[in-house]
């Protein structure tokens, strides 16, 4: 049987600097069999899934929407929060029940939770009849992996590399918009965060691969590109290269828009905000996470900027940047915060008036400095908090969407709408969603629509061609 053919090109290490390149040459021997993969957690995970799908069906593998008829299991799984793993091992135990009804049944689990040695032991202590446990730095492993288990038991777990992985194909999810990697793992170690533990530290990839595929991508009809990282205006530090000057080479490919996620306060320049404000083809959207409005807790989650500082750029983005809509992330109920402390966190929301939020409560992942801190605040109170804190950003989010009623906007249309199939769905510059009256032959578009309708979370609108109401 025909072993992947693995061509290392360039090797890096600590000590020169350099890249290694993986080429593969699959043969499908196991044509015929199915999978299902399941993806949890966030864009990274997501990414990842779709190199993970280009690996089994290069080994020919099949797409099933059924876990009943699948032959390989993969989930891909995230450690972010505790509820990402209960998920998995919840899901864990439908997988049992089919691998006693076809012991052929390979299971993988995939992604952070796998590099986290603890959690490895204590799954595969309750679940043995797993079969590969591959981490998130060597995915490009698993052909060889599944080949293998399907000739002998063996169980493999990998742990972190120190490789930069160039030249990855991927099965993207959509026609018209693709994720970008353009770095892996995260140096900043918030104390209530895991991805430095499960990513790794950071590492750039070359600027003229990331330029080299989004051009492929544009040749190939792509609108749409997310430059994606952990922290990813930390891109290049470690290469010589810088942020601001990789968005400014992806805008110059001219790929009609250009996204990135997720932005950390600290590395955003002013050569940043320049370059957004240059290129059209970068969209006015940016996330950027504040976490919390107290300066107290923002010390205790070592996030190395204040309140103040944070408002400082905020308002720098929205007067340089025209039209830019700014979303973030908060965190309520952080070991220690106060009543106090949470009414500093509402009032920056109000200064700020965020176009959006991802609000949570503190979800403690044992291995981070935040899990060892005491936390004497009830339950009940943090839900409550949560309750006003969402109270407040939907507020927001709804007056920011009211703005846009009557308007025309452009709007990149992607697919059908999920609420009705008589629409079509697609995304503002601004990442609002839009639920469109148009015609099917328009999603791939970016068209004109006008606005007739505004919720918190979402618009209405209707096509217009040639100026026209469809």
């Amino acid at each position: 049987m025909h072993l992947p053919d693995l061509e290392i090109a360039k090797k890096r290490n600590k000590s020169d600097n350099k890249y290694i390149e993986l080429k593969e040459n699959y043969e499908p021997v196991l044509k015929g069999k199915k999978y299902f993969l399941r993806t949890y957690g966030c864009q990274m995970n997501v990414h990842d899934s779709e190199a993970i799908r280009n690996y089994l069906e290069a080994l020919g593998l099949e797409n099933t929407s059924d876990v009943n008829n699948a032959d390989v299991i993969v989930l891909n799984t995230c450690a972010i929060r505790e509820n990402a793993k209960d998920k998995v091992t919840g899901f864990l135990g439908k997988c049992h029940y089919l691998k006693k009804h076809n012991p052929n049944l390979k299971i993988v689990i995939a992604g952070c939770m796998s590099e986290q040695p603890d959690v490895v032991n204590e799954i595969m202590k309750k679940h043995q009849y797993i079969d590969i446990v591959i981490g998130t730095h060597n995915l490009y492993d698993l052909p060889k992996l599944l080949i293998e288990k399907f000739q002998k038991q063996v169980i493999e777990v990998y742990s972190e590399s120190d490789e930069v992985i160039e030249g990855i194909n991927y099965t993207r999810d959509s026609k018209y918009t693709a994720w970008v990697n353009i770095m892996y793992g995260c140096d900043k170690f918030c104390t209530y965060c895991i991805v430095p533990y499960t990513r790794g530290k950071e590492r750039s990839r070359k600027l003229e691969s990331i330029v080299d595929e989004v051009i492929k991508l544009k040749n190939e009809g792509y609108k749409e590109v997310t430059l994606l990282g952990q922290n990813v205006n930390a891109y290049g530090h470690d290469i010589g290269e810088t942020f601001s000057h990789l968005l400014e080479c992806v805008a110059k490919t001219g790929i009609e828009r250009i996204r990135f996620v997720t932005s950390h306060p600290w590395n955003f320049t002013d050569e940043m905000i320049d370059v957004i404000s240059k290129y059209k083809n970068v969209m006015p959207y940016i996330h950027l996470p504040i976490q919390s409005g107290s300066n107290k807790i923002l010390k205790r989650m070592n996030r190395r900027y204040t309140k103040e500082e944070y408002f400082e750029l905020f308002t720098k983005m929205k007067e340089r940047i025209p039209n830019v809509a700014i979303t973030t992330d908060i965190i309520v109920g952080f070991p220690s915060e106060t009543e106090e402390d949470f009414k500093d966190t509402l009032e920056m929301v109000k200064k700020c008036e965020f176009d959006g939020a991802y609000t949570f409560i503190f979800s403690k992942r044992e291995g981070t400095p935040a899990a060892r801190m005491e936390d004497h605040t009830p339950m009940k109170v943090k839900e409550e908090r949560l309750q006003k804190l969402n109270e407040l950003v939907n507020f927001y989010s709804h007056a920011s969407n009211q703005k846009l009623l009557g308007k025309e906007v452009e709007v990149l249309i992607l697919g059908e709408s999920e609420k009705d199939n008589n629409k079509v769905y697609g995304y503002t510059d601004t990442m609002k969603l839009v639920n469109v009256n148009g015609p099917k032959s328009i999603i791939g578009e970016i068209v004109s629509v006008k606005i007739t309708d505004a919720k918190s979370f979402s618009l209405d609108g209707d096509y217009v061609k040639e100026g026209v109401l469809s």
